[in-house]
């Protein structure tokens, strides 16, 4: 059975969702027959990098004072805290994604996509690093096992930029607004960073 997944690195409830997916995989009866596929999605696909901190960015963008970015800058670490997940916002860095998913697409042709979203959401979300920093990307991505010239060659280039605006194509025309989102068996979706007992009923649904 598949399960398309659709999510940005910049959106801390895809990571969130993340691992409460993988707690329902953990005790669904057929996980190992199990194929998850990482698709493409960018929340703000305009978004200049900038040294703004990313409270101060979030204040910007909804049009709210900074405290209410702080508060649910807090109120998710602690979401995610209870996740098991560890996250530093303050130390995030506001930058552009779509490079990052040129890398996800590159890693995803060599089976590695679950793995470079995981190192990704970490980078991202825990170690405050740059995802649109090139170097950043091809530390990344040799960490999981892919070639650190051809990634700096694709970074170089457009190779991938396809592949990315075709995941995003699909979202729109299946009308997925917001991530993450979670299709089973192309039959089932899910919205959200939804509880593991959602995700294991849905795949038990999805099965059947």
């Amino acid at each position: 059975m598949k399960v398309d997944i659709w999510s940005d690195i910049r959106c801390p409830f895809c990571y969130i969702g993340k691992r409460k997916f993988e707690a329902a995989l953990e005790q669904f009866e057929h996980k190992d027959k199990i194929e998850v596929e990482w698709h493409s999605f960018e929340l703000d696909p305009n978004l200049q990098n900038s040294t703004e901190s990313p409270a101060q960015y979030l204040a910007d963008r909804y049009g709210r004072p900074v405290e209410w970015a702080m508060e649910m800058q807090e109120n998710v670490s602690k979401t995610a805290s209870e996740a098991g997940l560890q996250f530093n916002l303050d130390h995030s860095v506001v930058a552009n994604s779509f490079d990052a998913h040129r890398l996800i697409q590159m890693a995803k042709a060599d089976g590695l996509g679950d793995s470079v979203e995981e190192s990704l959401f970490k980078a991202h979300f825990t170690d405050g690093k740059d995802i649109s920093d090139h170097s950043e990307l091809e530390s990344i991505g040799a960490s999981i096992g892919l070639d650190a010239f051809a990634i700096k060659t694709m970074l170089q280039g457009t190779d991938f930029s396809t592949e990315v605006r075709a995941d995003e194509q699909m979202a729109a025309q299946i009308g997925i607004h917001s991530v993450p989102f979670f299709i089973f068996n192309q039959k089932l979706a899910v919205s959200g960073a939804q509880a593991p007992e959602t995700f294991l009923g849905a795949m038990r649904q999805a099965w059947g």
